[in-house]
């Protein structure tokens, strides 16, 4: 499995808090934790390089791709937004990563203009309910995962209704929201996790690791079905 790990990598940049958690950012941290659960092919890129890192070239050497923006999501060229679209709709797995819900692309994939919801930076406490334990994204998790400190989301969460919700997020200051989605586009795979605002450590907590790990083995496609479209030739008739 070959994986890319896209962040913005700003935040880390200019907000010092944000440079304790994650030194080398967000991409890296992510990367660190796939190869030490048995990924051996991890790849990172970022948003200030060239096609921010995503040329044609990269996406065909990628099977799933991790997805972290927030900042500059204007920034991302319609162009490679394009380009990864067409990916994840050949078979490109997709995992994105919380305010990924108003990228470019995660709206393009959902077919919204929106992907609002409800959300204040107040520190409160998540806990994140299990409700799919037999899928497998959520192997291994138990009941829930308790988040000490994170930025609250809520609902009315503006996207289509999802192929399999496996999370719902109740947050102490009341909200709930629907935090771990699957999706299918074309032959490809997505999972929206909502956790991994970039002020608190979510992702070196264990469990989102595994959370995360779970997902980029369910997401990876290795065999996309070839479809043929367009014009056609009449077959010729079975003698069977």
């Amino acid at each position: 499995m070959r994986i890319t790990v896209w962040n913005e990598y700003v935040h880390e940049k200019l907000e010092e808090k944000v440079r304790e958690i994650y030194p080398n950012g967000i991409h890296n941290c992510i990367r660190d934790f796939l190869l030490k659960n048995g990924f051996t092919d991890v790849k990172t890129a970022t948003l200030e390089e060239p096609e921010h890192g995503l040329t044609q070239e990269v996406l065909d050497q990628t099977d799933v791709l991790f997805w972290w923006g927030h900042m500059r999501h204007n920034d991302v060229s319609d162009e490679v937004v394009q380009r990864v679209y067409d990916r994840v709709q050949d078979g490109m797995g997709l995992i994105v990563l919380h305010s990924g819900h108003e990228s470019k692309l995660f709206k393009k994939l959902m077919g919204t203009n929106s992907g609002q919801l409800r959300w204040r930076e107040a520190g409160e406490t998540e806990i994140m309910w299990n409700i799919r334990p037999d899928h497998p994204i959520m192997q291994g998790i138990g009941d829930k995962v308790v988040i000490p400190q994170e930025e609250t989301y809520g609902e009315l969460f503006h996207i289509p209704d999802p192929d399999e919700l496996l999370m719902i997020s109740w947050f102490s200051g009341g909200e709930v929201f629907r935090s771990a989605l699957t999706f299918h586009r074309g032959a490809g795979r997505i999972f929206y996790f909502k956790p991994g605002h970039e002020t608190f450590p979510i992702y070196h907590m264990p469990e989102v690791q595994k959370i995360l790990c779970n997902a980029a083995n369910w997401a990876y496609n290795p065999a996309p079905s070839s479809i043929g479209y367009g014009h056609f030739p009449v077959p010729p008739i079975s003698t069977l």
